[in-house]
């Protein structure tokens, strides 16, 4: 059985040759949780990792943010959704539960078109109807060739930022943009001292992102920072 993370990928290492990064909100009811997000376009739902088991099934968990009283709903949603089957339960928070779910035949996948364009994936999250997700290519050919590959199967394909890889743009191990980003913020201001100097509403204002938001980057941060430090220190 192979993990794979959902966050991010492969995580960047060392110096990044030039390249495009962009920022992409792809739209299609039988990508994961397609139909899903429609129905609930206010619920946050973060992808946290997926699992190949031996017998072929892929298993994913992913966490869910939603008010209290849509919960049922929601539940009723992901029991009626044809990219999942047996979407279960396995931990509760005060403002979050984590499921797990098999990824059906039905699915939409589009990593391995990322893939074939020699793309990255850095970041990906739930948007307003689909998913927000960006990707550093190599060139433009490598965008030109992901888009003819969604047109072809009617994914919405929708550009929201476009930018060129900084030459020797270094990121630190594990980490996307957004959460060195976050996370050096973070630190300037204090919020990881006693007591703090800067709350996660604060972090919110100056990031321009919703208080969810960076509670979870900030979580998949430490998460990356905390396996790629442990897996390299010595036993």
């Amino acid at each position: 059985m192979s993990a794979q993370s959902a966050d991010t990928g492969q995580p960047a290492l060392g110096a990044l040759e030039d390249g495009i990064v962009v920022e992409l909100e792809l739209e299609h009811p039988s990508l994961l949780l397609g139909s899903t997000l429609r129905r609930f376009p206010a619920v946050s739902i973060a992808l946290e990792y997926w699992s190949e088991l031996d017998d072929g099934r892929t298993m994913v968990f992913f966490a869910v943010r939603c008010a209290e009283d849509d919960l049922d709903s929601f539940e009723a949603a992901l029991a009626a959704d044809p990219t999942i089957a047996d979407a279960t339960l396995v931990d509760e928070y005060p403002r979050k539960r984590v499921y797990r779910a098999e990824i059906t035949d039905d699915t939409l996948r589009v990593t391995s078109q990322i893939t074939e364009a020699d793309g990255h994936i850095l970041d990906r999250s739930s948007g307003q109807t689909g998913w927000t997700v960006q990707i550093r290519f190599p060139d433009r050919d490598g965008l030109v060739a992901f888009n003819r590959s969604c047109d072809r199967r009617d994914i919405s394909f929708h550009v929201t930022q476009l930018r060129m890889a900084k030459p020797g743009e270094r990121a630190v191990l594990g980490l996307t943009q957004k959460q060195e980003a976050l996370l050096r913020i973070a630190y300037e201001e204090g919020y990881f001292e006693v007591p703090r100097g800067i709350s996660q509403d604060e972090l919110a204002d100056r990031l321009n992102v919703s208080k969810s938001a960076v509670s979870q980057r900030l979580r998949r941060a430490m998460n990356e920072l905390c396996a790629s430090s442990l897996s390299n220190a010595p036993n």
